[in-house]
């Protein structure tokens, strides 16, 4: 004669398969990390910085704000450093600045987007990119008479969660300005 199992037992049973099928669906379930407020933030941040660093013709500060994932373009690295990044720039990396063309690529940026006043009107995340990318929207006053609307600024986070400038909108500026 064969035992029947007691209420203890498959109410054990039960819940060790309830476990079990909940241990299972958390494998296939997608988790979605939402940025905090902070994290929101730190975009508009770095535009803001860059754009102070502009007015005030401040080349240093901008070469630590503005770059790639990879990191700032004021780091130019050694000489040794960028015999390697050279190499690297024939297979599809970054080919090495000297400090001098990063000098002067930072002061055209600096003299195109002076200005009287800005605002930061909006931003949006950038998809399809390999790092958390998001654009931000800013509304310049030039001059007195001289307006631009919605000037994109592409602020990527780089390592260390810094964020940094990758792309501006220029040309909307040169043509608002009638350059």
């Amino acid at each position: 004669m064969t035992q029947r199992p007691s209420a203890a037992r498959r109410l054990r049973g039960t819940r060790l398969l309830a476990v079990l099928a909940l241990m299972g669906l958390s494998g296939c379930s997608t988790t979605i990390i939402a940025p905090s407020g902070a994290a929101a933030v730190a975009p508009q941040l770095t535009v803001e910085r860059f754009l102070q660093a502009a007015n005030d013709r401040d080349l240093n500060s901008m070469s630590r704000l503005f770059g790639s994932a990879q990191g700032p373009i004021g780091d130019t690295g050694s000489t040794f450093g960028c015999f390697w990044k050279k190499i690297g720039s024939w297979f599809g990396g970054e080919d090495c600045l000297k400090r001098s063309e990063v000098e002067i690529r930072l002061d055209v940026i600096a003299r195109t987007l002076e200005h009287e006043d800005y605002l930061i009107v909006d931003d949006e995340p950038v998809a399809g990119r390999a790092s958390p990318t998001q654009r931000v929207f800013v509304d310049f006053r030039l001059d007195r008479d001289v307006r631009v609307e919605r000037v994109p600024f592409v602020v990527v986070q780089g390592d260390e969660d810094q964020w940094l400038v990758q792309e501006v909108a220029l040309e909307r500026i040169l043509q608002a300005g009638g350059v």
